[in-house]
């Protein structure tokens, strides 16, 4: 059964910053976790991916693991090596399981996100995983500008490749979110005067009614104040609200 994701409201399904940030899968030796890891991809709203000498090209099992992102494996890039996979980025991120014998710059995984979609804005980046069993080589991961370690039980820390790329894509995706300008809503919000218009008519309706006694009003109006301003009702809604006092206003005065 597929999990459902929340759809996150932003300005498209892309932008700028994303189309400039790169999948790079090095020497990956099955098949299945090319194609998972596209579909991890896509769920995110990335859709670059570069292949560095995999041992096999995507496949059968690529496509039906991508499971509906074969477009991300159809567009895929095979290139023979890193630095021909991230010669044109102005920033390289490599992940690395465990420390090195040079420390290098370290970034978690949520720092990750944002600094790769705040470059994203002036040049394409990288985000370079390695090699299912070993990782990243010293050589390899020499070519990153800084590497990111996700910080998982050290008492089984071994993470499937396309969980790794799930786990990091999130955060990108996060940082784009939290990036977006957020849009004017739908339907906008009514006036202060509109809302007054709303109360007053809600007043007499309910005086109608007899629900609030002229004499002893009580705090109905301002407890149902306070009710809809938490509640927030756009313009269409506050017409529909208006039209059921209408509605009861007819009946009422039939009575």
């Amino acid at each position: 059964m597929p999990v459902l994701l929340c759809r996150a409201i932003e300005k498209g399904s892309t932008s700028s910053n994303m189309q400039n940030i790169r999948i790079v899968l090095v020497n990956t030796s099955h098949t299945g976790n090319i194609g998972s890891a596209a579909r991890a991809m896509k769920t995110m709203g990335l859709e670059h991916l570069y292949l560095v000498d995999p041992v096999t090209e995507p496949d059968g099992q690529a496509s039906a693991l991508a499971a509906g992102a074969t477009d991300i494996l159809a567009k895929c890039k095979i290139v023979g090596s890193l630095a021909e996979a991230v010669a044109d980025c102005g920033l390289v991120v490599g992940t690395s399981a465990r420390s090195r014998t040079l420390p290098w710059p370290m970034l978690g995984p949520r720092e990750c996100g944002q600094k790769l979609v705040q470059e994203a804005a002036s040049y394409p980046v990288a985000l370079v995983f390695g090699r299912e069993s070993s990782g990243l080589s010293n050589e390899e991961l020499q070519q990153c500008h800084f590497h990111v370690c996700i910080p998982a039980n050290p008492e089984y820390s071994s993470l499937n490749l396309a969980a790794a790329v799930q786990t990091l894509c999130y955060e990108i995706r996060m940082a784009h979110l939290d990036a977006t300008e957020v849009p004017a809503p739908e339907s906008p919000y009514p006036l202060s005067e509109d809302l007054e218009r709303f109360y007053a008519h809600l007043e007499q309706t309910l005086s109608k009614t007899n629900f609030i006694v002229a004499n002893h009003p009580g705090m109905v109006m301002t407890k149902l104040r306070r009710l809809f301003n938490r509640a927030r009702p756009e313009s269409q809604e506050l017409n529909i609200l208006r039209g059921i006092l209408a509605s009861i206003d007819k009946l009422a005065n039939k009575q």
